[in-house]
């Protein structure tokens, strides 16, 4: 069995309210062991001997839609490719202790391609960096994301797919908690 993090977009945000408790146990009714949530953002662990993670991530999107009535986009990573997201983590601990800094990981189903690439960069100002690596967009907010002009749906639609994001240290805490085996 493959243990895997689930991290599901539109969760607890915008009035689309889910108990993680009723999250949990509909993944349990889906088939999948040793299932826990992490916070009440939308972050699930699970087991599954599916070892195709795409297609463990269409499947939950296609259950969760049953259940709640709207789509939820959801993008799988092992322990491994979480550990490695940290690893990858191309900002110093001064960007990040720097007073109002807040560092996020956009969690995306693919890679980008070049002209998504283009646009990421040129998206850069002097309040927000991006970097990205592999299936990440690493963004660090030199102020408050709620007080700057970032736009989920604006950079969405420069990086061309959907994204969910979390904050590095909700990142931190689950690899922490679910590290890669041996």
């Amino acid at each position: 069995m493959q243990r895997y993090i689930a991290f599901l977009r539109a969760i607890n945000v915008g009035g689309h309210t889910v108990k993680m408790d009723h999250l949990r146990k509909h993944f349990e009714k889906s088939g999948f062991a040793n299932v826990e949530t992490f916070i009440a953002s939308g972050n699930v662990i699970f087991e599954s001997p599916i070892e195709d993670a795409s297609k463990l991530e269409r499947q939950i999107e296609f259950e969760l839609e049953k259940l709640l009535g709207y789509a939820v986009a959801t993008f799988i990573r092992t322990p491994r490719e979480l550990a490695n997201v940290l690893a990858n983590n191309p900002f110093s601990i001064n960007d990040l202790d720097a007073e109002g800094n807040s560092l996020y990981v956009a969690f995306l189903p693919a890679v980008p391609g070049a002209e998504a690439l283009e646009g990421i960069l040129a998206s850069r100002t002097a309040e927000v960096e991006f970097y990205l690596k592999d299936r990440e967009i690493f963004c660090l907010f030199r102020k408050n994301l709620g007080d700057s002009k970032f736009s989920g749906p604006r950079f969405e639609k420069t990086v061309g797919m959907p994204f969910t994001m979390r904050n590095i240290t909700t990142v931190r805490k689950l690899a922490g908690k679910y590290p890669p085996p041996p």
